[in-house]
């Protein structure tokens, strides 16, 4: 890990940069959108889409035959500097700081690898200085930060919003709530439907998208009534809450494939810190039909923006995509949507979408390459060989 990471660091990972145009090729292309078309050819100039042509036989400066071509990857909830310790467990207790920045490179450039590039993080002051390294070039998918989470609900309104200030004077690029409790400790409303309100109000005021946990029905509903942008988890939310939120175009970020399945298959790693004891994994477990069940729901209100977020944390980074397969395998979702909402969808829900998220002329050239047609078989997105960022080749397994 440290000589990748150091890689990383310097810049020195294997990238190629493209200085002229380039055509990439594939035996089909899905646009994000919904959008399908066989044998087409993309032009990249300057790290910019500037032709999508159908059915094209002009030469091709990577041909990436018996492929699938889509838009990067994005997850919209990653906690990109969480990492396993020197002795294996979810605690970086002795850590000096370059070590914690070098394991959080690490897992930037798995991610990348693994066909995300752009990853909201939310979150960690530690992102701020994470983001400033991709942006000058290191290795990694583009990060947007939260920077620290406001948990407190000792708080009252106005000290909230001082909060909110205060992270957004900071640099961060959204704003996360805690408005229940830690699935762990049974998810009930911690914060008020005022306190919901006024940080979610604040955010907006300042330009800045708010991000809410919420668990309990109630903490949902307080989130789709305070003007909150997204809402993330709503393991017991119901149909009213689903209608709720689509009727006020709230975002909604379930998780159904990494988070809870990470810790229940690591649980020596994880038990006995914090609120990770027998209880705390004792509720997980019992969450999960009813997790599955929420999502389900939330399915069937067709105007609800369900997102793709992971949750990621240690150990879950570079595995983006399991949340993908669960949504369409286990949850019953089409993999249009599913797909959509881990590119079109998701770069709009980051204030990104006419930037990223679309194989489109003018869109940044943000391109991955599968092996298999995800419509079809949606494990396919496991299999990444072609990694472009903003027209920089991270990856390229397919080698033609």
């Amino acid at each position: 890990m440290l000589s990748t990471a150091c890689a990383v660091l310097t810049g020195t990972a294997a990238s190629v940069a493209q200085d002229a145009p380039i055509v990439i090729r594939a035996a089909r292309l899905i646009d994000g959108r919904g959008g399908v078309l066989q044998n087409a050819a993309v032009t990249v100039e300057r790290g910019r889409i500037t032709r999508v042509d159908p059915r094209s036989s002009a030469p091709a400066t990577y041909d990436l035959a018996g492929l699938t071509l889509l838009p990067g990857m994005i997850d919209t909830h990653a906690h990109i500097v969480a990492h396993y310790g020197r002795d294996g467990r979810a605690s970086n207790d002795g850590e000096s700081e370059a070590e914690r920045t070098l394991h959080a490179l690490q897992n930037g450039y798995d991610t990348l690898l693994a066909g995300f590039t752009t990853v909201q993080s939310i979150g960690a002051p530690l992102d701020r200085e994470l983001r400033a390294a991709v942006e000058r070039g290191a290795p990694g998918p583009r990060l947007l930060t939260s920077l620290e989470p406001l948990t407190d609900p000792a708080l009252e309104a106005g000290e909230l919003r001082q909060r909110v200030r205060k992270l957004v004077a900071d640099g961060a690029d959204l704003v996360k709530l805690f408005a229940s409790r830690s699935i762990r400790e049974g998810g009930g409303q911690t914060m008020s439907d005022e306190q919901v309100a006024a940080v979610c109000g604040e955010a907006r005021a300042l330009g800045k998208r708010s991000w809410v946990h919420a668990h309990a029905a109630s903490a949902v509903a307080a989130a789709a009534r305070g003007g909150c942008f997204a809402v993330t988890h709503g393991f017991y939310a119901t149909r009213a809450e689903f209608a709720l939120m689509a009727e006020r175009g709230v975002y909604f970020e379930p998780n159904i494939g990494v988070v809870i399945q990470q810790y229940l298959r690591n649980k020596p790693r994880y038990l006995g810190i914090g609120n990770f004891d027998e209880k705390g994994f004792a509720f997980m477990e019992a969450a999960v039909p009813v997790n599955l069940a929420a999502f389900r729901q939330a399915l069937q209100q067709p105007k609800l923006k369900i997102v793709m977020g992971t949750d990621a944390g240690a150990g879950a980074h570079g595995r983006n995509a399991d949340e993908v397969v669960a949504r369409v395998r286990e949850g019953g979702q089409r993999p249009t949507d599913a797909i959509a909402g881990v590119t079109s969808l998701g770069a709009e829900a980051l204030g990104l979408g006419d930037r990223i998220g679309t194989i489109a002329p003018g869109m940044e050239a943000d391109l991955i390459a599968v092996d298999g047609d995800p419509l079809v078989d949606i494990t396919a997105l496991r299999r990444v060989l072609f990694v472009m960022k903003g027209g920089t080749i991270y990856r390229n397994v397919a080698r033609r």
